[in-house]
C-alpha cells in the first residue's frame, strides 16, 4: 500500500485561500492530516517561512512573552499549529491583518472547533478563510478501495496500517491519547474514564436521534452532563451532529438531532470489530454504512446547510443539503439493488425535493422513479448540487 495520500483539492483550497486572506484556518480533528497539509504549503512557499507549534513549550512562551512583536514583523508564511492552545493569538493577529505593511499571510491549524470560532468571531471576521479538513475521501484514495476506507476510516496513519493488527493498535493509542491528554488539554476536567464510556455508548447509538436523558440514565449522570459530553467530543471533531429540518408543513415533526460518530475507523474500534468480515455480521452494519457515506457526501459537498427530516409518523430522509437555492435529499442504503419506498415519494412531495439520490455501495447508476436515482457512493462527487 502506498505510504502517502495526496490531497490535491484541500492544498489547492489552502494556498487559493493564502491569496485572498490575510489569515487562513485549517479546522479538524488531531491526526487527520492538518499539519502535513501545512508542511507542503511551507515547503512551495515563495518566500519566508516560520512554524510555530503550540504544543512546544518554547513557542508557546515566544507567543506568549511578545506575540505583537514577534508576528507583527514577520515575513512571508507564518504557520500556527494548535491554534486552540493561544487564544489570546485571535485578538493579536486583528491588527496585523488590517496593517497595509503588513508583509505576513498566517496559517493557522486547529482541532478544536468552538474555541477557535469562538476567539474568531470575536477578532477575525471578515479577515479569515476557512478551510475543513475531514478525513480522507473516496477521491483521495480511489473509488476501489472504498470497503478498506469504510473498515478502517479516514485518519492517514490508520487506513495506512500496514495490516489489521497494527490499524487496531493505532486506534487503541489515538484514542487513548485523545482521552487522557487532548481533552484535558482544552480545559476540560471531564474525566476520561466518563468521557471514553460515553464515547463508546454513542458508537451503540450511531445514527440515531439524541435522547440525552436516555443516556443519562444509563450512565446515571444529568442531562446537563450528557450535553456537555456531546459538545466536547463534537467540538474536537470527533461527532457528527445533524440537526433536524423543521418548518410549518402541518405535521408532526422530531426535533431533535441525530448524532453520529464522524470516523467509520473509531466506530468500529469502539464496537469491537477488528477485521473486515465482521463488519457485515455486526447489527450495526447499516448504521456504520449510513454514517460512512454520509460523512463523504459532506466531505464532496460541504457540511453547511445540511439536515435530516423526520415525522412521528416515521417518513425520514437521511441527509438534505440546501444548495444553489434548492433541496437535495439522500437515503444511504447499504444494499445490493436498492428500491424506492413509500418513505421516499412522501419524503420528496413534503419538502419540494429537486431531487433524490439514493447512495449504495454497487457500482451501477439508475432512476427508481420521477426525480428519484439509485447512485453509487464511489461517484458522489461528480453529482451537482445546482439547478
Amino acid at each position: 500500500m502506498q505510504q502517502y495520500i495526496p490531497r490535491t483539492r484541500l492544498l489547492a483550497s489552502v494556498n487559493s485561500g493564502l491569496t485572498e486572506a490575510p489569515v487562513v484556518a485549517l479546522l479538524g480533528a488531531r491526526q487527520v492530516g492538518k499539519t502535513t497539509l501545512a508542511e507542503q504549503v511551507v515547503s512551495a512557499w515563495d518566500g519566508p517561512g516560520t512554524v510555530y507549534d503550540l504544543e512546544v513549550a518554547a513557542a508557546r512562551e515566544a507567543l506568549s512573552a511578545t506575540p505583537e512583536r514577534l508576528l507583527g514583523r514577520s515575513e512571508g508564511l507564518v504557520v500556527i499549529d494548535e491554534i486552540q492552545r493561544g487564544p489570546h493569538l485571535f485578538e493579536t493577529l486583528r491588527p496585523i491583518s488590517d496593517d497595509r505593511k503588513r508583509k505576513a499571510v498566517f496559517l493557522l491549524l486547529g482541532s478544536a472547533s468552538w474555541d477557535l470560532i469562538r476567539g474568531v468571531s470575536e477578532t477575525l471576521a471578515g479577515r479569515i478563510l476557512f478551510v475543513d479538513v475531514g478525513g480522507l475521501s473516496l477521491d483521495e484514495v480511489g473509488p476501489d478501495e472504498l470497503d478498506l476506507l469504510w473498515m478502517r476510516g479516514g485518519f492517514p496513519r490508520a487506513y495506512l496500517a500496514p495490516g489489521n493488527a497494527a490499524w487496531g493498535r493505532w486506534m487503541q493509542a489515538f484514542t487513548r491519547t485523545f482521552l487522557e491528554r487532548d481533552i484535558p488539554g482544552l480545559g476540560s476536567r471531564v474525566s476520561p474514564e466518563a468521557l471514553g464510556r460515553f464515547w463508546r455508548m454513542l458508537a451503540h447509538r450511531h445514527g440515531q436521534t439524541w435522547n440525552a436523558a436516555e443516556i443519562g440514565r444509563s450512565m446515571d449522570i444529568g442531562v446537563t452532563a450528557v450535553n456537555h459530553y456531546r459538545d466536547l467530543l463534537a467540538g474536537a471533531f470527533m461527532l457528527r451532529v445533524l440537526p433536524p429540518w423543521f418548518e410549518n408543513l402541518g405535521k408532526r415533526l422530531v426535533k431533535s438531532p441525530r448524532v453520529y460518530l464522524r470516523d467509520s475507523g473509531i466506530l468500529h474500534f469502539l464496537l469491537g470489530i477488528d477485521d473486515p468480515a465482521q463488519l457485515p455480521l455486526h447489527p450495526a452494519y447499516g448504521a456504520s454504512w449510513e454514517g460512512f457515506a454520509l460523512e463523504q457526501t459532506l466531505i464532496a459537498h460541504g457540511a453547511d446547510e445540511a439536515y435530516f427530516y423526520r415525522t412521528q409518523r416515521g417518513a425520514e430522509l437521511d441527509l438534505m443539503l440546501l444548495r444553489g437555492g434548492k433541496r437535495w435529499g439522500f437515503e444511504f442504503k447499504c444494499s445490493d439493488a436498492p428500491r424506492t419506498t413509500k418513505s421516499m415519494h412522501i419524503v420528496k412531495d413534503d419538502l419540494g425535493l429537486e431531487h433524490l439520490w439514493v447512495i449504495y455501495p454497487g457500482d451501477l447508476q439508475y432512476p427508481l422513479g420521477d426525480a428519484i436515482t439509485a447512485c453509487p457512493l464511489r461517484w458522489i462527487r461528480e453529482l451537482r448540487l445546482r439547478a
